[in-house]
């Protein structure tokens, strides 16, 4: 009988192996999965994190977009070379199974899914909230509550058209990937061009050199203000480069296409980026920062109307209406491509026994049917308690820390047990450049503050706990990969003990000096880096664990 069940087991298994993954279809190209990526970076973003940076470090707000891509830079690398060699749907959470087994996996992906299906909400919320404050909508079709305890949170009106629009990101996706990346070419040039025109009439009409000095000099809250800029809008808005490797298991050819892809979108977002940070800068009335960078602006506009109150204020009042119209296609477009991203996460969660199967079914089409109508709504419950973007932005940049962290590990363990696969990218120096990579996603999960690590690591325990019980139900075996996994309770653990003792975020005790407690995170951090590598899965371990995705990986028509 225990032989029978095991060949039963292993049939099941089998059939998992040669189906499942190979109901995703390959119609992405390059520029599809460039703007998918692209399109992700440019979102709500531009709209709001330069006046949130600006308030929080001052001119040297700009040193924070310039750290920010050089940080994000090295964990674009690591995900190009991994996407690149390992071409999978939902790759954040296959590349740690394939390094350190099914419970690093589920972690990274479990992380992967928080930080994504939240951000097509932030982004309807954020499209809804700028458009609001045009005065005309505010009178006539307000959507969001303005007084009591439920001030700043969507009315009744506001609700009904979260919810259409995140239906309307649902029938997008449920299209198809083709679908989806062709017509997302079309929204990201519109997306791209926009902040594009909005640099060059900003900085033409007015651009006052003396502002880069005011309010205190060029850094008047030091490079603690540089700092903390990073987790409050910085990194969110730079963050998505990744999600030409979500899709790529259904990308054309991603052997070719991947890494260039991701690193072409990072490029473009860093420099359009810093020069909107700059633009603002400069553009804004000398009096109004004359003393403190508290409002900017000068009045009390809505922080979703920054650019639209900008463009009135140097008497450009026609682009004040493209920006209007911008702050719907552009935070709209975002939210269609994590839509994506959250069901193909999904899709790869979904691949553990440990998960409900249904997660990783398709249809006809190569559609994750389940995964996407799963996504949109946990998504729209967010509607509920956030009243805020910047509510959610610091959640949802630890969660993507978290996420980003795994992969230097998982790189740097591959190429111990996987090395010899043939590989059209590779990471340069990566001796020096993977444990760099998870510093600096160490540093951003530190930054965000200790009130936003505690919670994430509450919430990381939650996703555990599900794991846990599911692996007991079905007698998965995944305890016996404990040990490859072991690292992970003491990196959560260490991050919230230095948070706790460090200088960012309500409840932090300010015991650790200014640099020195930078200095104890990358120690840190290098101490986990090694102790992870140390306890990748053996050749042969890897070698199964790669083997379950081998019709994807070898249906990549590049190779």
């Amino acid at each position: 009988m225990r032989n029978s069940a095991k060949m039963e087991n292993a049939g099941r298994l089998e059939t998992i192996k040669d189906e499942r993954p190979a109901g995703l279809r390959r119609s992405v190209g390059f520029y599809g999965l460039m703007f998918v990526s692209l399109g992700s970076i440019i979102g709500s973003g531009w709209l709001l994190g330069a006046l949130n940076a600006a308030q929080v470090a001052g001119p040297a707000s700009i040193l924070s977009w310039v750290l920010a891509a050089c940080m994000l830079a090295l964990l674009a690398l690591t995900y190009a070379e991994l996407g690149a060699t390992y071409p999978v749907a939902g790759g954040a959470a296959r590349f740690p199974y394939y390094s350190h087994g099914p419970i690093a996996g589920f972690t990274a992906g479990w992380a992967s899914w928080l930080q994504a299906v939240f951000i097509a909400p932030i982004e309807v919320l954020a499209a809804i909230t700028y458009v609001n404050s045009v005065g005309w909508v505010n009178m006539h079709f307000n959507m969001i509550n303005k007084v009591g305890d439920s001030a700043g949170l969507l009315n009744g009106t506001g609700l009904v058209v979260a919810l259409v629009l995140m239906v309307l990101f649902t029938a997008m996706n449920l299209a198809g990937a083709k679908f989806l990346s062709d017509s997302n070419v079309i929204v990201v040039i519109w997306k791209t061009a926009v902040p594009v025109l909005a640099i060059a009439v900003v900085a033409w009409l007015q651009f006052n050199p003396a502002n880069f000095h005011a309010g205190g000099g060029f850094m008047p809250f030091g490079f603690h203000g540089v700092f903390a800029a990073l987790t409050g809008g910085v990194v969110f808005a730079l963050q998505g480069f990744e999600q030409a490797v979500q899709l790529a298991g259904e990308a054309r050819n991603p052997k070719r296409d991947l890494s260039r892809a991701i690193l072409m979108a990072m490029a473009i977002g860093a420099v359009l980026y810093a020069l909107l940070q700059v633009v603002m800068i400069g553009g804004l009335d000398p009096a109004n920062i004359a003393n403190s960078w508290s409002k900017p602006l000068g009045t009390d506009p809505s922080d979703y109307g920054a650019w639209y109150t900008l463009a009135l204020a140097v008497g450009a009042g026609w682009l004040a209406k493209v920006l209007i119209v911008d702050a719907v296609i552009s935070p709209a477009g975002t939210g269609v491509v994590y839509v994506a991203t959250t069901a193909r996460l999904s899709y790869a969660l979904g691949e553990e026994r440990e998960m409900p199967s249904a997660l990783a079914t398709t249809n006809r089409k190569g559609v994750p049917v389940v995964s996407i109508i799963v996504g949109s709504v946990i998504g729209s419950l967010a509607f509920g308690p956030f009243k805020s973007w910047n509510a959610l932005v610091s959640v949802v940049t630890g969660a993507t820390a978290i996420m980003y962290a795994f992969a230097p590990v998982s790189l740097a363990s591959l190429h111990k047990v996987d090395g010899v696969r043939p590989r059209s990218y590779r990471v340069p120096m990566p001796a020096l450049l993977l444990p760099a990579a998870f510093c600096s996603a160490n540093l951003i999960i530190y930054w965000g503050g200790f009130e936003t690590t505690w919670k994430l690591a509450c919430a990381m325990a939650v996703g555990l706990i599900l794991f846990a019980i599911g692996a007991w139900r079905f007698g998965t075996g995944a305890q016996r990969t404990i040990r490859n996994a072991f690292w992970i309770g003491p990196w959560f653990a260490g991050q919230v003990l230095i948070g706790w003792l460090g200088r960012y975020g309500n409840g932090s005790r300010n015991l650790l000096p200014d640099w020195v407690d930078i200095v104890v995170v990358i120690v840190f951090s290098l101490a986990i880096f090694y102790w992870a590598v140390s306890l990748t899965l053996t050749r042969e371990g890897t070698a199964a664990a790669v083997a379950k995705d081998a019709q994807q990986i070898a249906n990549d028509t590049g190779r």
